[in-house]
């Protein structure tokens, strides 16, 4: 074993610790020496399908105990895999597929539907649901045995992950298996181990935040309880009544869960909850402390594997809207237009750190454009306070420039969460003959709360400086978001009456 090598983490787990829980959902609980079996024979038969070392596989799958057995059955095949969003168009899985040239899909039932058309419209590739391959009896082939990976280079590539984008189409981050393993290290290193942790798992697995629970859990050797969505109400009952002490979330879910407590608070053995797709207003964080809810908010990318930055409990109120100081095995600086920012002074993120992806799927030139020298050039705005606390200001492509002054949409829905009176809140930027572009706002109010445009303008220019203070305010039901609930403010617009 290379010093760039290490045993199959699945593997390992169930030599070390077979008896542990290892996966837990509504209908089944698994061991690690149940899950290495089941994981061994869904190898197996991905390689009777001609699957090899290096090959890529995408997976179209909802959040269950099958997709975390296809995850680890690729490792043991020594195959890439592709993690495809289940609520994107055909044209883009299709578009996703023939860029990554996987040589397989597996799906779900839910997804049948989507899958059906697209041999259509790409490339022969061969695509099969999940239900036949586990029924299917495995072929005696002894090469096939043969041909299951012991070990994982930390260098090669584990995941390609198709970032969003906000024009053109997305491109493929590509996470080695030393990226995945250094933001398990890191999140150790910052939030301790435990062996009786049991993670909640409600976030999507085909996003990099789901995905890096299941990986945690084998390194770590702990418990995941797995939810096929996010519904508040069995995140709160698995929490107070399934021992529940870890779970990620973002900002919106984490405001649906506390109003569903209904005064409830957290029992004690519940230490952790991770925050991400950005801060977290005051209120809400304030409310989080009577409801016993300690919250770790973190900064991350699919560029990072996860979470990069974290800020620690004890400063959930002092220091309320930073996404904390860098992980141990990482790094931060603030730069705008080449120089570095001093504390305070606003500019783009950098982060640098072994987590950090090596670049790109066949795009050279956004890899240079976005790594050098090491360090990741992440498109977010946001600043260093005097202690090294990171305070995330907004997407460089969400910034709004009015009259030459720069307007971050975070800092008016900040603002806006404030109110009494509302839920949700996205704010954009509009087009102005005057002012090139002005703020507008989207607001969703609470049940059987009330609000108007005229109220909520008042509030916003008692807390705002003028050119903050959003020239319209739209009520609206639901605000669009992904499938990790980060909100999609280039969708605002389309929601205007």
């Amino acid at each position: 074993m290379g010093s760039s090598t290490m045993k199959i983490w699945l593997t390992k787990r169930a030599e070390l610790t077979p008896n542990r829980t290892a996966l837990i959902d509504e209908e089944q609980q698994l061991t690690f020496a149940e899950l290495h079996q089941r994981v061994t024979k869904t190898a197996l038969q991905l390689i009777g399908y001609g699957i090899k070392q290096g090959d890529a596989v995408a997976l179209l799958l909802q959040n269950g105990v099958h997709t975390v057995i296809l995850i680890h059955a690729l490792q043991y095949a020594g195959a890439v895999t592709v993690l495809l969003n289940t609520r994107l168009a055909q044209n883009e899985l299709v578009w996703q597929l023939e860029d990554s040239g996987a040589r397989l899909l597996v799906y779900d039932e839910p997804q049948a539907d989507k899958v059906a058309g697209i041999s259509e419209h790409t490339r022969q590739i061969h695509a099969i649901n999940w239900q036949q391959l586990n029924e299917q009896e495995l072929h005696q082939d002894t090469t096939a045995q043969t041909r299951l990976q012991s070990e994982v280079d930390l260098d090669a590539i584990h995941t390609l992950i198709y970032t969003s984008g906000t024009t053109g189409h997305p491109k493929g981050v590509m996470l080695s298996y030393g990226n995945h393993w250094w933001s398990a290290i890191g999140s150790s290193l910052n939030m301790g181990l435990h062996l009786d942790d049991r993670w909640l798992l409600c976030l999507p697995m085909f996003h990099v935040s789901g995905l890096s629970i299941l990986l945690r859990s084998v390194i770590f050797g702990i418990s995941v309880v797995i939810h096929e969505q996010f519904d508040p109400d069995r995140v709160n009952q698995a929490i107070l009544e399934q021992q529940v002490t870890i779970a990620s979330v973002v900002g919106a879910m984490l405001a649906r869960i506390v109003e569903r407590l209904n005064g409830a608070r957290y029992p004690d053995t519940f230490r952790c909850m991770l925050l991400g797709g950005g801060p977290a207003p005051a209120p809400l964080l304030e409310s989080c402390i009577d409801a016993c809810i300690p919250v770790f908010q973190t900064y991350g990318l699919t560029e990072t594997a996860s979470q990069i930055v974290t800020l620690s409990p004890e400063y959930m109120l002092s220091k309320s809207g930073s996404a904390g100081k860098p992980l141990f095995p990482a790094d931060i600086k603030i730069e705008q237009d080449g120089q570095l920012q001093a504390a305070g002074d606003a500019g783009e993120i950098v982060v640098k750190g072994p987590n950090v992806t090596k670049g790109y799927y066949l795009s050279p030139d956004a890899t240079e454009r976005a790594i050098r020298d090491g360090w990741l050039y992440t498109g977010d705005m946001g600043y260093l306070d005097e202690d090294g606390f990171l305070y995330v200001l907004d997407r460089r492509s969400d910034l709004i420039i009015s009259g030459g002054e720069n307007v971050y949409p975070a800092e008016i829905e900040a603002v806006l969460l404030r109110h009494p009176a509302v839920a949700d809140a996205g704010v954009t930027g509009d087009t102005s003959e005057r002012w090139g572009q002005v703020p507008v706002a989207f607001v969703r109010l609470r049940d059987g709360a009330t609000a108007d445009e005229a109220e909520l303008l008042a509030f916003c220019s008692q807390r705002l400086a003028a050119f903050k203070v959003p020239v319209a305010v739209h009520f609206v039901s639901e605000l669009p978001r992904n499938a990790s609930n980060k909100l999609l403010r280039r969708a605002l617009l389309d929601l205007r009456a």
